[in-house]
């Protein structure tokens, strides 16, 4: 049997695949559309600030999983770094998430973690029991008044609905907390790697049986040359758009460049509707041990995914996961095809998740090939 792998994307997905098959003495091809590797995990030195950009967004890792996080570390050199995000809201700067100082600012108090909680508990709807939508989540959460101040307009631009209209699962993964914690996430595990990202992808893709085909797309004729095929780009895509496309949301960045520190803090989202993006990142200050004169921002406008854009955030709206269920249903009858990622299985996924079910996916990949098993087309289920 021929030991020959294809495939399609090289993000983390696609190069940690790549890497144990390669270490396992299959020969890979990873073709990758883009003229660089890393997917929207790529860094790269400004020319001009020599500041470390992350040209698709901020990437902050963070995980519970002791597994993954010694992983990336054996890859790459990693800072400690905490994530504290700001918001702008009616013209004021607050802490998120929503915590002990935030209500306290917001409603000129000074209340203990105990009168705090107490006070939320009756701006709360608690006539909602069993939340639907993000906007019932979010009165149930933390009532209409901070509701309004900082989810709903926020909400609006991020995904183009309204909240009554997004599930309640979206707010659900994200903390209110009642102390002065302002760490945006609650892992255990939260760092930088050093010099970014794409080294980490370059490492891994840095073996004598990986060819990496930049700017080349696999397409699904070329996919019977190959043993077996991982495919971590757009679901819909493999089948080209057969039974129409799943909606994703998009990013328009506008750069933004300045002498000294443009506003303190590496994001600031901006939760007012009428300001026109969703948040602001100063990229100097996700590497907090080094020192640059100048800085560099990019403003973020969320808008809906067209064919010729870069898919960011899958949609999974009802609708959206009744087209994605009858895809799901295409690829199960494809023979020597897996669906991995973000994009391949339609999920948002954290970096720490998409590095775990890669590694679950090569793992699996191996055991079947070596009892002559069918590898489906799913490890990890996209419903």
């Amino acid at each position: 049997m021929s030991n020959s792998i294809g495939i399609a994307g090289a993000g983390f997905s696609g190069a940690i695949i790549a890497n144990k098959l390669a270490n396992a003495g299959f020969k890979v091809d990873v073709f990758e559309p883009r003229a660089h590797v890393a997917g929207n995990c790529f860094s790269s030195r400004d020319n001009s600030t020599g500041i470390m950009v992350h040209k698709y967004g901020p990437h902050i890792f963070h995980t519970d999983k002791e597994h993954v996080w010694q992983y990336v570390n054996k890859l790459a050199s990693f800072k400690p770094y905490v994530n504290r995000v700001k918001a702008n809201s009616g013209g004021k700067i607050y802490s998120l998430p929503i915590n002990l100082h935030t209500i306290n600012q917001f409603f000129g108090t000074a209340f203990s973690p105990a009168e705090a909680e107490e006070f939320i508990c009756m701006q709360a709807d608690q006539d909602i029991t069993e939340p639907v939508s993000f906007e019932q989540q979010a009165m149930k959460f933390v009532g209409k008044t901070l509701y309004n101040a900082f989810f709903a307009g926020y909400t609006q631009k991020q995904w183009g609905l309204s909240p009554a209209e997004l599930p309640a699962s979206i707010l659900k993964r994200l903390p209110l907390r009642f102390n002065y914690d302002d760490n945006y996430f609650n892992h255990q595990f939260q760092g930088m790697p050093e010099q970014g990202y794409t080294p980490i992808i370059e490492k891994l893709l840095n073996h004598p049986n990986i060819k990496v085909h930049l700017q080349q797309k696999l397409s699904r004729d070329q996919c019977s040359e190959f043993t077996h095929v991982f495919w971590s780009g757009p679901l819909d895509a493999y089948f080209d758009y057969r039974l129409g496309r799943l909606p994703y949301r998009t990013l328009d960045f506008r750069e933004i460049r300045a002498t000294g520190d443009y506003q303190g803090g590496a994001v600031v989202n901006y939760c007012d509707a009428d300001v026109p993006y969703t948040r602001i990142s100063e990229h100097k200050h996700f590497t907090p041990w080094e020192q640059h004169q100048d800085t560099i921002c990019f403003a973020e406008y969320s808008r809906q995914a067209q064919p010729e854009d870069e898919p960011y955030y899958p949609v999974r709206l009802v609708n959206d996961k009744q087209l994605l269920s009858a895809y799901v249903t295409l690829a199960q009858q494809e023979r020597a095809v897996t669906f991995v990622g973000r994009l391949g299985t339609y999920r948002y996924l954290d970096m720490d998740v998409t590095i775990d079910e890669a590694l679950q996916t090569a793992d699996a990949f191996l055991q079947a090939h070596a009892q002559q098993q069918v590898v489906p087309a799913f490890i990890i289920s996209p419903l």
